[in-house]
């Protein structure tokens, strides 16, 4: 008797037959369409974000650094279970910028100085995600941080990655508040309300109410302390 071979299915998984023996000829198991790794990594990043929007400005002062620090371990799972995507390492350096804010004095140094290497790792990759957020992180860390000797503090590296951050985003509450509130810090103040006049009237962003609402109120009582209010 001759050996017969097995028929391929017909018409509607015929299509299925064929992709499953090419993947064999291959040597693969899968083939995956591009994309489909975006939601997962997507949906960590968004709990994340709203963690963090949740304990920075709902949380009792008292219990924000060790919640920060905890969601800081999380964020670094979520980092390292993504090599190669920027927003990750983005919200990463937020929340260990977070720690070092709680922390404050010079002991929160190492963590900034940590921070910036996340923020320079994304935007290695892509600084453009999440709408430019890695060049507007880094530019904060450059106008609070002391300058040399202490740590790396530079103005100038501040407003240009602050304005680099304003041009991929413009309307958007982040980089017109920490632009103006850079401005003030650098006595500027005469031209900082126009950028606060733009984060109070920026559009609000899908899933992050508890952010708009908190940003725009530090806008608005900048914005009430450079008029004398």
């Amino acid at each position: 008797m001759r050996n017969r071979q097995p028929a391929p299915p017909k018409e509607s998984a015929r299509r299925q037959w064929l992709a499953g023996m090419l993947a064999l000829a291959a040597g693969t198991v899968l083939l995956v369409p591009a994309g489909s790794l975006a939601a997962p990594v997507d949906d960590a990043v968004k709990d994340i974000q709203h963690e963090w929007e949740v304990i920075r400005y709902q949380a009792p002062a008292a219990e924000r650094e060790k919640r920060f620090e905890a969601l800081a371990a999380k964020a670094r799972k979520a980092s390292e279970a993504y090599p190669g995507r920027a927003e990750p390492l983005v919200w990463e350096g937020i929340v260990v910028s977070s720690v070092a804010g709680e922390k404050g004095g010079l002991g929160a140094l190492g963590l900034v100085k940590q921070a910036k290497a996340l923020y320079e790792s994304a935007i290695a990759i892509d600084g453009s995600v999440l709408d430019g957020s890695a060049y507007n992180s880094l530019g904060v860390l450059y106008y609070k941080v002391p300058g040399w000797p202490i740590g790396f503090g530079d103005k100038a590296k501040a407003k240009e990655l602050l304005q680099k951050a304003l041009s991929i985003n413009p309307r958007g509450v982040d980089p017109n508040f920490f632009y103006a509130e850079y401005l003030v810090e650098t006595n500027q103040a005469d031209q900082a309300s126009a950028y606060l006049e733009k984060a109070l009237n920026a559009p609000p962003r899908a899933g992050r109410q508890v952010a708009d609402a908190g940003r725009k109120d530090e806008a608005r009582a900048l914005l009430d302390k450079i008029k004398g209010r």
